[in-house]
C-alpha cells in the first residue's frame, strides 16, 4: 500500500486538535486513520498511544508503543507511555524498567521532559516498593498464623496425652502458652521495627528540589545535584547554584557512586519518595 504522508500529517493535526480539547475518542480515531495512510511514522503510534492511555486502553497503548519502538528504538516518548501504561496495570517492574529507559534517553539528549520523567521514575520506585511491602507484610502475617497454629496443635496434643492429671495439664498449658506468647511478642517486635521510618540521609537529598536524587551529577566544585533540577536551573540561569560562576551542561559529570547509593536506599526505604 502506497504511503500518503500528506494525508497522514493532516489527519494527525486533526487528531492533535481533538486531543488538546479532551476529545480522546475522536483523537484516537484520527490517529488510526493517519496510521492507515502512513504506517511507517513512529510518532503516529505514540500519539495514538497517548489517546488510548487517556481512554484507559492500556494494552492497546502498550501495543502502539511497541510498534513505535520497532520503527524507532530510541523513542523516549514511547518508553514514557509504556511506563505509564504498565503502572496503571500494576506491572511495576515493567513500569520502572521503561521509566528508566526513557530517563536515560532524556538525559542523553538533554530533553526538556527530564523533570516529569524523573518524577515518573520515583513514582514507579515508590509504587513497586509499596507492592513488595504489602506482600512482605501479608506473608509475614501468614507465617505468624501458621507457626502459632502449629504450636497450638502441638500443645493440644500434649494436653491430651496428660489424661486426667489436672496438675500436669496445667503445667503443660502454662508452658505452651508462655512459648506462644513469646513468639507473638517476637513477631510484634519485628513488625514494629520494620515499620519504623528512618531519616533520609543528607547525601541523598537534592539541594535544589529537596527531593531524593535519581540521577545525581557533579559540578566543577564537586557538589552533586539531581540532573533534572540542575538542568532546569541552567536553562534559566547558566551558572553554578552554589558559586554563581558560569556553568554549562557539558561540564557536568554523573556521580555513579552516589547514584548507586540512592538506588540502594530507595530499594530498602521506598517511603522516602514521599518524604
Amino acid at each position: 500500500m502506497a504511503r500518503d504522508t500528506a494525508k497522514a500529517d493532516q489527519l494527525k493535526a486533526e487528531g492533535n486538535k481533538h486531543f488538546q480539547s479532551g476529545s480522546w475518542v475522536v483523537a484516537e480515531s484520527f490517529y488510526s486513520k493517519a496510521i492507515i495512510a502512513d504506517d511507517t511514522n513512529p510518532a503516529l503510534y505514540t500519539n495514538r498511544a497517548m489517546a488510548r492511555l487517556k481512554l484507559q486502553y492500556y494494552d492497546e497503548a502498550i501495543a502502539d508503543c511497541q510498534a513505535c519502538l520497532r520503527l524507532n528504538k530510541n523513542s523516549m516518548k514511547a518508553y514514557h507511555i509504556l511506563s505509564q501504561a504498565h503502572q496503571a496495570l500494576r506491572n511495576f517492574d515493567d513500569a520502572l524498567e521503561n521509566a528508566l529507559l526513557a530517563h536515560a534517553i532524556c538525559a542523553e539528549t538533554n530533553d526538556k521532559s527530564l523533570s516529569p520523567i524523573t518524577a515518573q521514575v520515583l513514582t514507579c520506585k515508590k509504587e513497586r516498593w509499596d507492592q513488595l511491602e504489602k506482600r512482605r507484610i501479608r506473608e509475614g502475617q501468614e507465617l505468624e498464623n501458621e507457626t502459632i497454629s502449629l504450636m497450638e496443635r502441638e500443645r493440644d496434643s500434649m494436653l491430651e496425652s496428660c489424661g486426667d492429671d489436672e496438675i500436669e495439664r496445667k503445667q503443660v498449658a502454662e508452658e505452651w502458652d508462655t512459648k506462644i506468647g513469646r513468639l507473638r511478642e517476637t513477631f510484634e517486635r519485628a513488625r514494629v521495627e520494620s515499620e519504623k521510618r528512618r531519616e533520609v540521609p543528607d547525601w541523598a537529598i537534592d539541594d535544589i528540589s529537596f527531593g531524593i536524587m535519581v540521577d545525581p551529577v557533579v559540578t566543577k566544585t564537586g557538589k552533586s545535584y539531581e540532573r533534572a533540577s540542575l538542568m532546569e536551573h541552567l536553562r534559566k540561569h547558566p551558572s553554578d547554584p552554589l558559586t554563581r560562576e558560569p556553568l554549562q551542561p557539558s561540564e557536568l559529570r554523573p556521580n555513579l557512586g552516589l547514584r548507586q547509593a540512592c538506588e540502594d536506599f530507595l530499594a530498602q526505604n521506598g517511603w522516602a519518595v514521599d518524604w
